[in-house]
């Protein structure tokens, strides 16, 4: 009989801590060694977000496939589900970063006696107190939101009645909404506003494209790892084939919406605008070109044939290959703009503190996953899902 009881094993605890410590290790280097103040507020922001929009991504997944009634994804989906327990912790560290200085550091319409006439104008919306206040509202209601989808959906596999399945899926309907809201107005105070002279309409679907790719990568990994395990058989290739189909896909999409905005602004050729690609160019411009092959060019090519989509041994790497590729992605949006060019790096710093950020996170999802069977059997679309099929 399948083993639905996740169980977290003392060795799998310890290699978590491990890189938490890691992480702390990093943390301590970055305050008492040379990489300075505003480098290592650029890198706890970096990593925090990336993490938190991981977490969010997971109940994301959770709550379109509840909404659109897929089947398949009721075999993985307590993956998203337990992705999405970091999202009060990962809200919680972001806004105690914010508090303890870090807002000063990384951001520059925060210091009141540089603000010029483009930042003055700008006040009415970036300013601290409404900062703070949106900052708070949006964690709230993505914290609360996940706690009562996860609640209702234990319910579904409790009862199996129909009258949980359709409220998850009216919760889902008001999270995704509200969702796709609060990704973008997040994106543009926590991101967009560190090069707060500039702007484009594009960068909240930019932003959300780069984490939908990463967070399918993310459960690909963990899907593996449970596997490996000896849990979740009752997810089958064509369960791994879709998620496989997905991480192709979304990086097209990211890829698509790269290309977009950097046309746009390079054709254009207003200085207001190109002036930040500009700086990525001349002193990220080695990162700059990784970023592309790793987001993209690798993901496309390696995931182009239909098997290579059903098999780990390719998805794995291709998944490890995107999550470092979005971080990479993030890192060029965060350190121009907060540190420039001439202090940045990629250096013990930035790897300790996202191995950290990494082993937090891990330890967090898979306690989430000891809390509840690792499937659905009462769920209305679980006997579907077992027998699901493709084609293509």
């Amino acid at each position: 009989m399948e083993n639905l009881t996740f169980k977290l094993t003392k060795k799998t605890v310890t290699v978590f801590v491990v890189m938490i410590a890691i992480g702390l290790i990093a943390l301590l280097y970055g305050v008492l060694g040379s990489p300075g103040a505003e480098r290592v507020a650029a890198n706890l922001l970096l990593n925090n977000y990336y993490f938190l929009s991981l977490g969010l991504i997971g109940l994301f997944f959770v709550t379109v496939h509840a909404i659109s009634e897929s089947a398949w994804h009721t075999s993985v989906g307590r993956i998203g589900e337990a992705m999405s327990a970091f999202i009060p912790a990962g809200g919680a560290l972001l806004l105690i970063f914010f508090v303890l200085g870090g807002l000063h550091l990384v951001f520059e319409w925060t210091h009141e006696d540089h603000l010029d006439a483009i930042l003055l104008k700008k006040t009415p919306y970036l300013n601290e107190p409404f900062f703070y206040i949106r900052s708070v509202f949006f964690i709230g209601v993505w914290a609360a939101m996940a706690h009562y989808i996860r609640k209702v959906s234990l319910q579904v596999d409790l009862n199996g009645d129909m009258k949980y399945f359709n409220r998850l899926r009216t919760l889902s309907a008001v999270f995704i909404v509200f969702y796709a809201l609060s990704s973008v107005v997040t994106s543009w105070d926590w991101l967009m506003s560190i090069d707060a002279h500039w702007f484009s309409t594009l960068y909240g679907w930019y932003v959300f494209s780069s984490m939908l790719a990463s967070g399918v990568a993310m459960i690909i990994i963990i899907l593996y790892i449970l596997k490996r395990m000896g849990y979740m058989d009752h997810v089958n290739v064509e369960h791994i084939h879709d998620l496989g189909k997905y991480l192709f896909g979304f990086s097209i999409f990211w890829a698509y919406l790269w290309y977009s905005q950097y046309m746009l602004i390079w054709y254009a050729n207003i200085p207001e605008e190109t002036v930040y690609f500009y700086e990525r160019h001349k002193n990220f411009e080695g990162i700059f070109y990784v970023n592309l092959i790793l987001c993209f060019v690798i993901p496309f090519f390696a995931l182009m044939t239909r098997n290579s989509k059903r098999t780990f041994s390719v998805l794995i790497p291709v998944s490890v290959i995107v999550i470092i590729g979005h971080w990479v992605d993030l890192y060029l949006l965060i350190m121009p703009g907060a540190v420039g060019g001439e202090k940045s790096g990629i250096g013990l710093l930035e790897i300790g503190l996202t191995i950290g950020f990494m082993g937090l996170f891990l330890l967090v999802t898979f306690w989430a996953l000891t809390k509840a069977p690792l499937a659905s059997k009462k769920h209305p679309l679980y006997k579907e899902s077992l027998d699901y099929h493709t084609n293509y």
